[in-house]
């Protein structure tokens, strides 16, 4: 049966429409797509199946989709949805791996963090066997490769600088990081990710041995390290120190001497709220009757997880090197500096010469247009600014400024201070190969102004780009800005394109399936 969905007289270009009324005709099981055309195949399982794929999406609105459904299906919803790599799974298979029973390991979703970690163990806990129930037991990952580098088997790579790139005077501290692959074998593409295994802050860690009375000699055995090493190297390299959770919570209150102090760690363990809180060094200043044995402590602790950056340039534009945007995280706490794990690592403890371990995340559909006359609209506003670095390094190389338009929209707070590689986009403006700069710095004017808005004030182009089959990419936070950019896109498409707002929806899913609308969103 030939249908057509789509009228002729719709703002659409013809293959457009064609592929638009085989995409919904495969939706409402009507096979067929108008003007003869094969209608695409049917929407991924992922799509169709898991309605709580989507990583800027909550938490609770992830889980209340998932209820009734099987346990796998729920252990999924409570993960980070950006099918990252950084677990060793995609957010599919991890799940069904703890559901199974071959993966014990709870804590290895690194963007869902805590959060994620405790919403799993509660699913494991009400399900049926054979869900695993260990939280921390040593993990079960996938078989390393036979040869070279991975994240069970990560390269010792020379870090060749670390450089920052925000001005003086900036409330943001944003890094770019270079490291060296030559002799590895490590490849990647833009929209590629680097996986690195930070280490803890020393001082910290100091502090942590000093509160247990401890030398930091005591040996102790760690999932990962062969034979065993120092309590010190332990805390150092293979365990979490900056976030808590029930299990660390309990033994301690197991261990504590004052039976107050015991009853308090038992209500903390049961607060949630309570324990984001807290990290090992606050308990054992809080609670000093508490004091496991050092096996103890580390069986209890999380195991330290690698940490996923965007890859920020092309290795055809820098042979046998790796760059990183890294945004550098501090703050204040409850009195006490807190400090991210891996970016203060780069920032504050890394010289040039010194080894870190990383290996390389394939991209699950993060990709440039095989066509290099493809345009692209890239949406980066901060450190989302990596990916599309490494797409226009790439896209100078293979095509110049003769090859598909490139348009870049990208935010941050002072123009002054914080437009991220401003020189090098600058000199791609000027080439050609950048075809839109369009910037939007929230704190240079009275009413803050956003990527969004950039995009709204582009509209009309912005239409006709995508109706010439543009790509369109987004990549940073996934709470607020990914949100806010998916509601104008579907603003400019029903606005520009004469729909509404059930039509433009269906158009804007019709784009992600085709793989025209990518996210990279944490």
């Amino acid at each position: 049966m030939q249908l057509t969905l789509i009228p002729q007289d719709a703002p659409f270009s013809a293959p457009q429409r064609a592929w638009l009324n085989g995409f919904f005709a495969g939706l409402l099981h009507m096979g067929g797509s108008s003007g003869g055309a094969a209608a695409p195949e049917a929407p991924a399982a992922q799509e169709e199946n898991y309605p709580w794929h989507d990583p800027a999406m909550g938490l609770d609105d992830r889980l209340k989709l998932a209820e009734g459904r099987p346990v796998e299906d729920r252990l999924m919803a409570a993960m980070a949805q950006l099918d990252c790599g950084a677990c060793g799974y995609l957010c599919r298979t991890y799940s069904r791996a703890i559901a199974d029973g071959s993966e014990a390991d709870l804590t290895r979703c690194v963007p869902g963090g805590p959060q994620t970690a405790r919403t799993l163990k509660k699913i494991v806990k009400e399900s049926p066997a054979p869900v695993a129930v260990t939280v921390n037991g040593a993990a079960a990952s996938p078989k390393a490769q036979a040869t070279g580098y991975d994240r069970d088997n990560p390269y010792p790579a020379p870090l060749l600088a670390v450089k920052p790139l925000n001005k003086p005077g900036s409330a943001k501290d944003t890094r770019f990081v270079a490291l060296d692959l030559a002799g590895s074998g490590l490849t990647y593409e833009p929209g590629d990710s680097l996986g690195v295994y930070p280490q803890n802050c020393p001082d910290t860690v100091a502090r942590i041995i000093h509160a247990m009375q401890l030398s930091g000699n005591e040996p102790v055995a760690v999932p990962g390290a062969s034979g065993l090493v120092p309590l010190h190297e332990a805390l150092l390299s293979y365990r979490t120190i900056t976030a808590v959770d029930e299990t660390l919570v309990m033994t301690l209150a197991e261990r504590a001497a004052d039976r107050e102090q015991a009853r308090a760690l038992r209500e903390l363990a049961a607060n949630e709220a309570a324990l984001s809180r807290f990290d090992l060094l606050d308990l054992l200043l809080e609670y000093p009757s508490a004091r496991p044995r050092p096996v103890e402590l580390i069986d209890a602790l999380r195991p330290l997880q690698p940490r996923l950056y965007s890859i920020a340039s092309s290795l055809k534009a820098h042979r046998d090197e790796v760059h990183l945007t890294v945004g550098v995280v501090r703050y204040e706490l409850d009195g006490r500096p807190r400090r991210g794990v891996a970016s203060t690592f780069f920032a504050e403890r890394s010289e040039p010469g010194r080894r870190v371990r990383i290996f390389i995340q394939k991209s699950h559909g993060f990709r440039l247009p095989v066509d290099p006359a493809t345009p692209i609209i890239m949406v980066g506003p901060g450190t989302g600014i990596a990916p599309f670095r490494a797409f226009l390094q790439e896209r100078r190389v293979l095509s110049g400024p003769s090859g598909g338009g490139n348009w870049l929209f990208f935010g941050d707070q002072h123009e002054a201070t914080d437009f991220l590689y401003k020189h090098e986009l600058d000199r791609y403006v000027a080439e050609g190969l950048l075809t839109h700069l369009h910037t939007a710095f929230s704190r240079d004017t009275e009413q803050k102004v956003y990527v969004q808005h950039r995009m709204l004030e582009n509209a009309a182009e912005l239409w006709s780009w995508l109706d010439r089959g543009a790509h369109f990419y987004v990549c940073g936070d996934a709470q607020r800005m990914a949100g806010d950019v998916d509601r104008a896109l579907h603003r400019i498409v029903a606005e520009q394109g004469g729909m509404d707002e059930s039509a433009a929806k269906l158009y804007v899913a019709a784009m992600a399936k085709a793989g025209l609308y990518q996210r990279d969103v944490y």
